[in-house]
């Protein structure tokens, strides 16, 4: 097995090399790449970002890694992301994606004393949507093969176990709802409420859906496309929910508020039915709301996981050890179901973000990237 260490932007490589990098089992990493770029700033996924096909692939730095990614993931916030509403002093092009699965194909000298070359890994950092990534060594977790199963875990899992250990107060016999149960991030939610002891309910958009939330372990999922949900709660708990883990947006953010106890709290996660608008926002009933809060002593509390960064590394080890111990599933959406079939390949990604506002998806969805036919991975 061949290593291959990299000190800054300085390739330590024999020079009949000095054009390429070498893989691990000696095959030239090639010069080129392709990755997606946001080339302006927009709502509209299709028209901010653009697939670039011949982009250098770059040097890792002292510590960091170089990926070469098999799975990426698809996260709602790829919209506001693309739109410029996370970062307003980034200009554009820049790099779309958050977080990918693959093997480490070189390193920095000072990352090298926790990773190899050959290396599978697990890892959450800006500009994951292309063939290679440079890492960070301190956002990269170790995983014992090339899974999709981990993408599970780095946003969608570690922001439902971080945001409900701080902020949710979950003890037994609380009553939880969770909107958008059934996606990438609400699938974890249940599963870690419930293990709380918690009585949970769960918003979806199909009986399918409805089937793989009683799977989890889910008490009451609520299909809202045949079941209005405003009226389950208040029929089923008129004494209201305790916490809501929210991430709709819009009408549903009203309903829950309406729907919470004496001392409920609700943690916003996001606030996806408006992503794709021009303000990123649906309206809500904003002018009553302090209302209703003063009236039952609740609370409403935001959560974004670039704010918890410090516990972001015991949270993936918990969740790792779950998983691993088959404590947790963690279901992945490739696009089997999809009209146009599987996400396979960067150019795929576009219809996974479709596929995932049309509300298709069950679980997190996640895009292969497969390697060329003459790769020796």
């Amino acid at each position: 097995m061949m290593r291959l260490a990299l000190a800054g932007a300085r390739a330590i490589v024999d020079m009949s090399y000095a054009r390429h990098f070498l893989d691990f089992q000696g095959s030239a990493i090639p010069r080129a790449m392709q990755k997606l770029v946001v080339t302006r700033l927009s709502p509209n996924f299709r028209e901010a970002v653009t697939l670039r096909r011949d982009c250098p692939v770059p040097l890792p730095g002292d510590g960091d890694l170089l990926v070469r990614n098999r799975f990426v993931g698809i996260n709602a916030s790829d919209i506001n992301y693309s739109a410029g509403r996370y970062d307003t002093s980034v200009k554009i092009p820049f790099d779309v994606g958050f977080e990918g699965v693959g093997e480490v194909v070189a390193l920095g000298l000072s990352a090298s004393a926790k990773f190899t070359v050959g290396q599978a890994v697990a890892y959450m950092a800006p500009g994951s949507f292309a063939e290679y990534t440079v890492v960070p060594a301190r956002m990269a977790t170790p995983v014992t093969s090339v899974k999709p199963e981990y993408l599970t875990l780095l946003v969608s899992g570690t922001t439902a176990y971080i945001s409900l250990k701080e902020l949710g107060g979950l003890s037994e016999g609380k009553k939880v709802l969770v909107t958008a149960a059934a996606g990438g991030t609400g699938q974890f939610a249940v599963q870690l409420a419930k293990k709380a002891k918690c009585h949970v309910i769960g918003t979806c958009s199909s009986d399918e859906k409805s089937a793989f939330l009683k799977s989890l372990g889910c008490d009451r999922p609520i299909n809202y496309n045949a079941e209005q949900v405003g009226a389950i709660l208040q029929q089923e708990y008129p004494q209201g929910v305790d916490v809501v883990y929210e991430s709709v947006g819009g009408a549903m953010f009203d309903v829950a508020v309406k729907a919470l106890a004496t001392k409920g709290r609700v943690i916003v996660i996001g606030f996806v039915s408006g992503y794709q608008t021009p303000t990123g926002l649906s309206p809500v009933n904003a002018g009553t709301l302090p209302a209703t809060l003063l009236r039952k002593s609740a609370s409403i509390q935001g959560f974004f996981l670039n704010h918890y960064l410090p516990k972001y590394g015991a949270a993936m080890d918990h969740l790792l050890k779950m998983y691993a111990s088959g404590e947790l599933v963690c279901e992945v959406d490739l696009g089997h179901l999809s009209a146009e079939g599987r996400f396979t390949g960067l150019e795929s990604v576009f219809r996974a973000v479709d596929y995932m506002y049309m509300r298709k998806n069950t679980g997190k969805i996640v895009v292969e990237l497969p390697h060329s036919g003459n790769s020796k991975l």
